[in-house]
């Protein structure tokens, strides 16, 4: 959860804020991570109304869960956790694999040509004990599988994610069930480094967790993009402002219920 708000958002918002504007945005996660914190991060206020997400595909390992594990090479799987300094969490693998698949809409099941029928048997069954909604299970051959599979599902998984059961569900309401945020609305600026330093400041005296958005800088023809988690703020000029688009200074606030929105305001305002 911290991983994913400290790094995942902000690099989210730089890629949807870039020139051209993009298409799709296809993330591939460590073969450790727990989805269901990803996926949430798409609820946030500055970015549930700019993208949606089109699914979650999880890989299996056909011929290690015919043989009753989740990795065919259960040292080498270890030697890479160890190795992995971004995981915030040391889960049994067998509960990641159960959290991944739990919140998958579609399970490719590979090694394929490694498998006889049995084997294949096997790997369906342990996969059909694990998930509970009508997930779909394609057989990949070769490491071959077609894109127009894996694309354009269109579940806006966003919107389901919380139904999807996962070992971690506890702690995962009691980091996002208090998130309160608001929206500041500032005329242009004169100088980005005051702007920064009053963020810094309203974030360590009333405690702001994120806050994010964009300035109008006097005299500048692009706009300042600003981003910040907790007291560290960067700011940078991502993209020229369009013909008759509003010059002006949004900043979203995230933070936890309760969050004094006047105090926070007199601080941005001063």
């Amino acid at each position: 959860c911290c991983t994913v708000a400290d790094d995942f958002v902000p690099a989210l918002d730089q890629i949807l804020s870039r020139t051209p504007k993009v298409d799709h945005i296809l993330i591939e996660t460590s073969g450790l991570a727990l989805p269901k914190p990803l996926v949430q991060a798409f609820q946030w206020p500055s970015v549930k109304s700019r993208v949606t997400v089109d699914g979650v595909v999880a890989v299996v390992d056909g011929p290690a869960l015919a043989a009753g594990q989740v990795a065919s090479d259960m040292e080498a799987l270890a030697a890479q956790r160890a190795a992995d300094g971004s995981l915030d969490h040391d889960d049994p693998v067998e509960e990641v694999f159960e959290d991944q698949v739990a919140c998958a809409d579609l399970i490719i099941l590979s090694k394929g040509d490694l498998m006889n029928a049995d084997a294949s048997a096997r790997a369906n069954a342990v996969l059909d004990g694990h998930v509970a909604r009508a997930v779909k299970v394609v057989p990949a051959t070769q490491g071959k599988v077609d894109p127009a599979v894996l694309l354009g599902l269109g579940l806006a998984v966003e919107d389901d994610i919380e139904n999807r059961r996962s070992h971690h569900d506890g702690e995962l309401d009691h980091e996002h069930d208090d998130f309160d945020s608001f929206i500041v609305d500032l005329g242009a600026i004169g100088d980005p480094d005051a702007l920064a330093a009053k963020v810094a400041a309203a974030a360590e005296a009333e405690n702001v967790l994120r806050l994010k958005g964009f300035a109008a800088v006097e005299g500048k023809p692009m706009r300042l993009l600003v981003q910040a988690v907790g007291p560290r703020v960067v700011h940078y000029y991502d993209r020229p402002w369009a013909p008759g688009e509003a010059r002006e200074t949004r900043l979203v606030v995230i933070g936890l219920k309760g969050l004094s929105r006047a105090a926070i305001e007199k601080i941005l305002t001063a």
